[in-house]
Parts: C-alpha cells; sequence; structure tokens
C-alpha cells in the first residue's frame, strides 16, 4: 500500500512525523502537507489563485494551501499512484462537531470525494498537558493496522481519536461508536465590540457512548463517517 499522508498542522508537525514512522512500517509514503496551520480551516480549498507546490525531498513536499488542497494536488498531480490517504496526527480531539471544522478531516473528505480511502486520526489532550507522541505512536499502530484490513465501501472514511492517558495508566481499548450529535458549547467573553470565544471544550456535553463519551473516557473512539 502507498500512503499519502497530510494534516492541517503543518508541514513540521509532530504528529506528522510520528504518522509518518508508524505508515512507514506498513508501506511507502509520500507526504504533502500545508507550510503552516491550517486548524479549524474546514474544507476551504483554493480556486481563484495558484496553488504553489515546492520539493523538499524525494516524496516529501509542501503546498502553499490547506490541507483539502493537498490531498487535490498529490491525487490529481504528485502522487496519483497513492492508495490511501491518512491525515494526521491532528494536536487535539476532532470529535462529534469538529469534524465540520477540522482541516485534518476534510483532508480526508476530499480524497473520499474522488474515489480514494482513508482516515482521520487526531489526539486529545487536556488542556495545559504535554502530548506524549511516543505513546501516540504506540496507540495507532494497531488502530491502523485493523482499519486497513477491513474491506472499504466507496464514500465512507474512519475519524479516530486517541484519548489522553495519564503516564504509567492502563492502555486503552478500541471502541466503534457513532459521532456525537451535540453542538459544541458557544460562550464569548466581550470586550467592547470584540467578542472572544471562551467556551469550554473539555467540558462539552456528551451523549453516552458517543465518540466524545468514549475518547473522554480513556478509550480510542473510531468513527465511521459517510459523504451522505
Amino acid at each position: 500500500m502507498k500512503f499519502l499522508l497530510t494534516n492541517d498542522d503543518g508541514i513540521d508537525a509532530p504528529g506528522l512525523r510520528t504518522l509518518e514512522a508508524v505508515a512507514r512500517e506498513l508501506g511507502q509514503v509520500v507526504v504533502v502537507a500545508p507550510h503552516e496551520c491550517h486548524s479549524g480551516c474546514a474544507h476551504r480549498v483554493t480556486t481563484d489563485a495558484p496553488v504553489r507546490v515546492q520539493s523538499l525531498a524525494k516524496d516529501r513536499f509542501v503546498v502553499e494551501g490547506t490541507p483539502a488542497d493537498c490531498v487535490r494536488m498529490a491525487l490529481h498531480g504528485i502522487a496519483t499512484n497513492t492508495t490511501c490517504v491518512l491525515s494526521g496526527i491532528n494536536a487535539g480531539g476532532n470529535l462529534g462537531a469538529d469534524v465540520y471544522l477540522s482541516g485534518t478531516v476534510a483532508a480526508v473528505r476530499e480524497a473520499v470525494l474522488n474515489g480514494w480511502r482513508g482516515i482521520a486520526l487526531s489526539q486529545y489532550r487536556r488542556k495545559d498537558r504535554p502530548f506524549d507522541w511516543e505513546r501516540s505512536k504506540d496507540l495507532v499502530m494497531p488502530v491502523l493496522r485493523n482499519l486497513l484490513s477491513q474491506p472499504w465501501s466507496p464514500g465512507t472514511f474512519w475519524n479516530v481519536n486517541l484519548p489522553y492517558l495519564i503516564p504509567g495508566g492502563p492502555g486503552p481499548e478500541i471502541v466503534y461508536c457513532p459521532l456525537d450529535p451535540l453542538p459544541l458549547p458557544l460562550s464569548y467573553r466581550q470586550d467592547g465590540d470584540l467578542f472572544h470565544y471562551n467556551g469550554d471544550y473539555h467540558g462539552r456535553q456528551r451523549e453516552r457512548g458517543c465518540d466524545v463519551d468514549v475518547c473522554f473516557g480513556g478509550n480510542i473512539s473510531v468513527t465511521r463517517l459517510t459523504l451522505h
């Protein structure tokens, strides 16, 4: 299998390096990622201006565009023989309503729209606590092996969220679960004519057994999403 790797945190993001290390144990890898962070850009694409693509090394490209642009440039130009798109590992969760805002998820959605299979991967983190990318690497390998061994249905893709785990604590289970339908917390602090978003992401509502509840509870949430 030949993987196209991208993300929305940028070409130098540690989560992308972590995913690349895992993917190279499973197949060939081409990295096509944005030159800067595009977190929260959703499925924005560039159609009104040229998109600059630069080669950094063999099978490694940086794109002056969005995550969805990266997939378009790869699958329709610089990496046409790719068989699966892996996006991430995002620095932060992409759970429930997040999937509509996420550039990480949009990259995979763009791939599936064009007939390729894909998996979006994110690492949930509690506020003000560090990422442990080595542990993320250990967690994501069995998930990818499992998902890649399953038959793929066109028009569908997987959204994976790794939980934040206390160092030395027990390992998580892989839980297949639905997307949480509840909205994100909406709260703003007003300063004159400026509104500052201050919603409590970690205190958000959750439906029992859905992806937010599973991941916040310390397990790996795996959700099948469809284009329709």
